[in-house]
Formats: structure tokens, sequence, C-alpha cells
């Protein structure tokens, strides 16, 4: 059948309501050549696997873009997944980002803590948390994958602390966790492959040099972006040497391995964020142009693999550490002044000083605040008090008023005349107390000795009536029933 039909349309040319066979060339070569286009831009794919049941890993920014990718890829092997978010743990949507997660990969240990890498003191508060266990928590991967950028034409923002933002919390909010967790690092058991995964960008290629200053003036977005990526590549290979000068009291090689990462253009938050300029009418025309993002950037699935390369990949713990990853391989820096022993040294120093610095204004400046609120609150608990003492006060002042009133009152009340003054005049309540009955008064009811009629003895109570008779002879009265 297939030869009969290739016959037909060798002899007889292409049936009628086929399209022109030139018009299909061009269709499926332009198809092709998007096809291929699409893939050679979406980089390479890590195929490396790795068993990660039991294995605890700390990642920043992994909630969007590539570090969400991340997530799921680590969760879905089996990892305790520990995110540090610059919001708290109770944030709708944390929340349900966290149980969408756990739904999709049936892994249950994905937890949240509160890291605000704006923040140094909230920086400090979660890594002494962490590091303040005996015995030492386990730890077996960080990836830092958290980044912020100012879009084109933007103008530089400070911290609440006073330091540029996007130096804060792409390179220094960095430097002071992994500083203050290399105890917990170092203490980890020879045999636990440890990993910190560092993500960068190529970015860095056009930075600033690191000794220069770069001040308010001759700062922009993207030389302040560059310049924080390349510090922290810096800092990583200082930071593998200060691993690997420490001396285990075994005597064993250290086991930790720092890993510089490069996952190449994405379609995250904070590429859009860029091309947009951060404005309404850019993110329209990102929109409108959304093909050409879809064709020329990775998907954040794939622009995590390299991340992903350099957990999985066993192979990687037996190269020395500090070694850049792009594409799925080990590849060269292109800057010679990551190596420089003699910048990384004066980074360091300046960070340790920079962090010091920051963080002692912040503690005065806390320890003022608290102060303040104490002393705000001591004055509102006393006004509380008097507020209560003046209420009291008022409360017998209008008791007194309002005793005072009813006596007025009863003061003018007429008097009732006759027998009812007499008796009040002469009658003294005090003085009336039982009566000692004789056996006369036994006998006879009081009634009887007034010259009343008698009564049944079942109605007569002696001793009301003992009580009735003496108030009738003081009172020159007969008794009243």
């Amino acid at each position: 059948m297939p030869l009969a039909v290739l016959a037909e349309f060798i002899i007889n040319g292409p049936p009628p309501w086929m399209p022109d066979p030139w018009l299909l060339l061009k269709a499926g070569t332009g198809l092709g050549a998007l096809a291929v286009t699409k893939r050679y831009m979406s980089g390479a794919a890590s195929t490396a696997e790795r068993v990660m049941h039991g294995r605890v890993v700390l990642i920043t920014g992994g909630t969007s873009g590539i570090g969400a990718a991340t997530t799921y890829e680590m969760a879905r092997r089996g990892a305790q997944v520990v995110l540090l978010t610059h919001v708290a743990a109770s944030d709708p949507f944390l929340v349900e980002f966290i149980e969408d997660m756990r739904e999709r990969t049936g892994n249950h240990l994905i937890y949240a803590e509160h890291v605000d890498l704006t923040s140094l003191h909230s920086v400090r508060q979660f890594a002494t948390r962490w590091i303040d266990n005996a015995p030492p928590r386990r730890l077996d991967m960080i990836i830092l994958c958290a980044a912020t950028l100012t879009p084109p034409g933007g103008s530089r923002t400070e911290t609440a602390e006073g330091v540029e933002t996007t130096w804060m919390v792409n390179y220094l909010a960095n430097v002071h966790l992994l500083a203050i967790l290399s105890p917990a690092i170092r203490a980890q058991p020879f045999d636990r492959d440890v990993r910190i995964i560092l993500t960068t960008c190529s970015a860095y290629i056009g930075s600033p040099p690191l000794d220069a200053v770069l001040d308010k003036k001759d700062w922009s977005p993207g030389r302040a972006y560059a310049r924080s990526k390349l510090a922290l590549m810096s800092f990583g290979r200082a930071y593998q040497k200060h691993l690997d000068a420490y001396k285990r009291p075994d005597e064993l090689p250290m086991n930790a391995r720092v890993f510089l990462v490069d996952p190449g253009l994405s379609r995250t938050p904070g590429t859009r964020r860029w091309l947009s300029r951060g404005s309404l009418w850019g993110l329209l025309l990102y929109v409108l142009l959304y093909a050409f993002s879809w064709l020329f950037l990775k998907s954040p699935e794939m622009g995590a693999q390299s991340i992903l390369f350099a957990v999985f990949q066993e192979s990687l713990i037996r190269l020395p550490g500090g070694r850049l990853i792009k594409e799925c391989m080990v590849v060269d820096c292109a800057r010679k002044d990551v190596d420089d022993e003699a910048i990384a040294k004066k980074l360091w120093e300046s960070s340790d000083k920079l962090i010091e610095r920051v963080e002692k204004d912040e503690a005065v400046r806390r320890a003022r605040a608290k102060k303040e609120l104490e002393k705000i609150e001591e004055e509102a608990t006393t006004a509380e008090k008097v507020d209560e003492i003046e209420s009291l006060l008022d409360t017998i002042k209008k008791g007194k008023a309002s005793e005072a009133k009813k006596s007025a009152a009863s003061s003018k009340k007429p008097k009732a005349g006759g027998g009812k003054a007499a008796r009040g005049k002469n009658h003294n309540p005090s003085q009336c107390h039982p009566v000692f009955f004789t056996d006369k008064l036994r006998r006879q009811p009081p009634f009887a000795l007034a010259g009343l009629p008698s009564m049944s003895s079942r109605h007569v109570s002696p001793v009301a009536q003992g009580y009735a008779y003496q108030d009738g002879q003081r009172g020159g009265q007969k008794p009243r029933l």
C-alpha cells in the first residue's frame, strides 16, 4: 500500500488537495529551526540521580522561580527541606505553597523558617538557633538561590539597617549566614557529603573591580547586581579555603564542598522584572512579546538543572571545592580576580567590619527602642491605675451624695399622728426583749388579759404574744394582732 501511494505520487504528481510542496518545505524548515533553537536555548538537562531520603537541605529563595523548581526536585526525592523565607511561616501564601508542595511530592518534611535577608539580625537569630543544639543538627546541603535586583532606571535603595539592598541580599546576608553556620558544617561526620551551592549569573563578567568602591555617584542597577555576584563568587572560593584549613578532631580531610552555579537566563520573576523595567507598560510589552521570552529564555525547571547537577552528581565530591558549574558541566571563571587571594582577603575583612558595625548599631537601636517601649508601657500602667483610683473616688462620692439625698428626703417626710407618734416617741426597739411568762400568762393568753376575745390556741404564739403584750403594756396601748 505505501509503495502504491508513493508510485502514484511520483508518476501522476501530488493530488490537487495537497498544498504546494515548496510551501511545506519552507514551513517544515521554519518549525525545525524553531525546535532546534528552543532546544539549544533550554540548555543541558541533568541526568544525575541521588538518594535524598533523610538528608536535610536549607534553601533560600525556594518559593519562586528556579528556587521553587529546586525545592520540588529535592522534596520529590525525599529530602527534608527547610525553606528560609523573608515572610513569617504563618503567611497565607507560604502556607498554601507548602501544602501544595507536600501534596504534589508526597513529602511532608517541608518546613519554613523566617529569615529576612535584608536584616543581619534576622539572619543571626536563625543561624544561632540552628547551631545552638547538642549534638549538632544534621546538615547536608545549603542552597542559596535568593537574589534581588533594581529594575533599569530605578534609584538606589537601602535596607532598614543602612546597607544598599542589592549588596545586602545578594552578598552580605549570605556571608553572614555561612559564617555563623560554619561550626555546624565542620561538625558533620566525615562520611556525610555536605555541599554548599551559591548561585551566580553571567552578569559578573561586566562587574567593576571589587577593590574599587562603588559609591552613590557611580551606582547603577546593572553595576550593583554584577558586583554583588562577583563578590559572592570570590567569597565562595575563599570560604572553601576556610573549610579546608580546618583540622578535624579525627584528622580526616574536610568533607564539605562549595560550588558556584550559573543557571543561565530563565523566565523567573527577577528576569521578568528586569525586562519590564518594573513598570506596568513594560509588563504589558513583556506579555505581548512573550513568544520571544519563551523561545530564548529557559524555563525555571531547565534553569534548575545545573543546580541539580551540582547536588546529585556524586563525582563532584572528589574534585576541589569552589568550582563553577554551568550547563551541567564544570567550567572556568571568566574573571581572574575571582581567584585573587589579596582581593578576597580584603573583601572578607571589609565584610566582617561592615557586619560588626551594622550589628552594633542595630543592637543599640533595639536597646533604645526597648527602653522607650518599657517607658511607654509603664506610663500606660500608671495612667490606668490613676484612672482606676479616680473612678473609685467618683463612685464613693456619688454614693455619699445619694445617701445625703435620702437622709434629707426622710427628714422632710411628715410624721404620723396619734398613737403612732406617741409610740414612736416612747418606744425604744433596743429595750424589746423576750417576756418571761408566768403560769398565769401561760394559762391565759395576752388577749384575755387585755380584754380581747380569746382565740384558738393553735393560732397563738406565746413568744410573739409575749412581745406584743409587753409592747402594749409599755406603750399604753392594747396589743395589736
